[in-house]
């Protein structure tokens, strides 16, 4: 069984999961750690649970999902695994933070050590998860299912009765409704949703909630 430690984290009250079985072997996924204190308190967690971290996963590379990138390279050895698309969001954060924040980024960015693609898989422990490309809200963003516990991690592709945003850079309104239907065709209804902000849902109460809102 999953175990999954949430986490808001930094200025935009970003999630951050760290997840792991009871093999202790983990991820994280979206490690938006920005200040020191939160830093320190996913390394940590990591370190008194005896966690083995396997993977840093993002869900895309915008800079709010990427922050802690570094310290988890620094003290775990694991650099971050994103889709191809998004690559140089993460491999060149402070070009990201100057364009869209309009001042430089104060830490060293971070080689991604594997560019995903859509349908790829990541183990850890006895789980897998698999890669679906959803374009839309960045041109790399992905959702992680795992088929075994019935959970997906949907960044800003999917929240709360409600999605993720278009107008900033890689944003497209007609990629997004596309990969919102994918997941609706792919994802069976007990789903439940990890989003990148806000809380949790499930497959089947977003679905009706995109059902009545946008039909």
């Amino acid at each position: 069984m999953l175990d999954i430690k949430m986490l808001v984290l930094n200025q935009l009250q970003e999630n951050c999961y760290i997840v792991s079985d009871e093999s202790l072997e983990a991820v994280i996924i979206d490690c938006g750690a920005y200040y020191e204190a939160e830093r320190k308190a996913i390394v940590n967690f990591i370190r008194e649970k005896g966690l083995t971290m396997h993977h840093l996963l993002c869900t895309h590379g915008h800079f709010d999902h990427v922050y802690g990138a570094d310290t988890i390279f620094d003290e775990f050895g694991v650099a971050p695994e994103i889709h191809a698309a998004d690559r140089d969001f993460v491999e060149n954060m402070d070009r990201q933070y100057r364009d869209m924040l309009g001042e430089p980024y104060p830490r060293p960015s971070v080689k991604a050590s594997r560019l995903l693609a859509d349908g790829d898989t990541v183990t850890f422990g006895s789980h897998t998860l698999k890669v679906i490309h959803t374009p839309g809200h960045s041109e790399g963003s992905v959702v992680f299912y795992c088929a075994e516990e019935n959970v997906a991690f949907t960044g800003d592709t999917i929240f709360h009765m409600s999605f993720g945003r278009t107008d900033l850079p890689g944003g497209s309104w007609e990629k997004l409704k596309a990969s919102l239907q994918k997941l609706t065709s792919m994802l069976p209804a007990q789903t439940v949703l990890y989003t990148g902000h806000g809380p949790s849902t499930t497959m089947e109460a977003w679905s009706w909630w995109w059902s009545t809102a946008w039909k």
